[in-house]
């Protein structure tokens, strides 16, 4: 049964559930990538109707696969049920409103916030959205973190089990909330991205401190990594150097021409990250950001703890951005961290005065319009990340890609029937 917080409707994360109540009574299918069990993801067909008085109906017209969604894909995130819809992130044209919805109307192009805000609370009326305390009637997340956290499109009953836009139409609650319009001068392949990847990567600097003249590392060289080194840039840092293991580190320097890295692979016999870090910046960095995530362990005990569920999260990464940061400098974490660590290195991070800062969800909204107006004016281009154009009916295969990172993939852009021509500069479609 559907659980209502205040006036919204939570938990409808697959239309079609419960005798299809929550579903387009016209008959219209519409294409929807849905978690089937663990590493399972399929097509299905799920057609939403408003629900509530504030909702809008938003065809999709650009979407795209995040890490985070393979940690769905994997089944770590708590709460996520067969049939559940997939997807945080899309863009597209309104075909139908509420009638309590005043700022968007139908036809009009618009972004989501991969947080579902209510606007009304006391952290949304501050712009931290991700607080929000009426959007996610999940008791367990209550019980687990001592508080909930706003709800997310397609990510699990966890995080108040909305149906994601990994689809070819999806609901959007609290729409006036939760939408925002994109000018004409910005296309799909560049305003999608307002939906997370650029406020996630923009608050993981400027929440943890990055200032001008600092000397940074950032862990990881996924689309948030890359994003984060171009913002650490922006503000002037001295110097930004980037960790990964694969042919990323190499993508990102042909992006950002002062770009140091660090191929972890490629270090000497037991040289570790810290040891590199502390050679090129004597003393260690003033900032260290983690970009990548807790199901990515690196030796045997945490791959072994993880298997057998000792742990929900390896603290690998997290230590050796301790272990490379000066004495009371800042670590802040953007990476996806779910529940429990092992080996946690808290007496460095005491004795030498480190700050810890968890950067929790990005709050989109406090960021948005600020990022809107870089994107117009040509301050920051997200295409720089774009590799890969994908249909939608390839979107299950684009999960693989995601997961192993191949094919050159940092991040793609997914078409639908009701997408646009393709903006010239980006990526031709890939057929899988």
């Amino acid at each position: 049964m559907a659980i209502r917080t205040g006036p919204r409707n939570t938990d409808i994360s697959n239309p079609d559930r419960e005798g299809g109540r929550c579903a387009d009574e016209s008959g219209e299918k519409m294409k929807a990538l849905a978690w089937m069990g663990k590493k399972d993801v399929r097509l299905k067909q799920a057609s939403p109707k408003i629900v509530d008085d504030h909702d809008a109906i938003v065809r999709v017209t650009g979407t795209t696969v995040c890490g985070s969604d393979v940690h769905a894909m994997h089944g770590v995130i708590l709460q996520v049920e067969k049939g559940d819809i997939l997807g945080h992130e899309f863009c597209g044209v309104v075909e139908a409103v509420g009638p309590a919805v005043k700022n968007v109307v139908p036809r009009e192009r618009v972004v989501n916030s991969f947080v579902v805000s209510c606007g009304e609370c006391r952290y949304c009326k501050q712009k931290l959205t991700t607080a929000c305390e009426k959007t996610n009637a999940s008791t367990l997340h209550e019980q687990l973190y001592a508080s909930r956290m706003g709800g997310v499109f397609g990510y699990s009953h966890f995080m108040g089990g909305y149906a994601g836009g990994q689809a070819e139409s999806v609901r959007v609650p609290l729409a006036d909330n939760n939408l925002m319009k994109l000018p004409h001068s910005v296309p799909d392949e560049k305003g999608l991205y307002l939906s997370d990847v650029l406020p996630t990567s923009y608050h993981s600097v400027s929440y943890t401190g990055v200032k001008k003249d600092d000397c940074v590392a950032i862990w990881g060289l996924g689309p948030i990594g890359l994003m984060a080194c171009f913002w650490a840039f922006l503000k002037g840092t001295k110097r930004v150097i980037a960790i990964d293991n694969n042919w990323r580190t190499e993508y990102a320097r042909s992006k950002l021409e002062r770009l140091e890295t660090i191929n972890y692979t490629t270090l000497g016999g037991g040289e570790t990250v810290p040891q590199k870090i502390h050679e090129m910046v004597p003393g260690g960095v003033d900032v260290s950001v983690d970009a990548t995530g807790g199901e990515y362990a690196k030796g045997f005990m945490h791959k072994l703890e993880l298997e057998i569920g000792a742990e929900q999260d390896t603290s690998e990464m997290i230590n050796e951005c301790i272990m490379s940061t000066r004495k009371f400098g800042t670590v802040g974490i953007i990476g996806n961290y779910a529940g429990f660590t092992n080996h946690f290195n808290v007496g460095s991070l005491m004795e030498r005065g480190i700050k810890l800062i968890r950067c929790g969800l990005a709050p989109v909204h406090k960021y948005w319009q600020e990022l809107l107006e870089m994107v117009e004016h040509g301050t920051v281009d997200p295409t720089i990340m774009l590799t890969h154009r994908f249909r939608l009916d390839d979107i299950a295969k684009a999960y693989q890609l995601q997961e192993k990172r191949e094919s050159g993939l940092v991040k793609c852009f997914v078409e639908t029937r009701f997408s646009s021509r393709r903006t010239e500069g980006t990526p031709e479609l890939t057929r899988l």
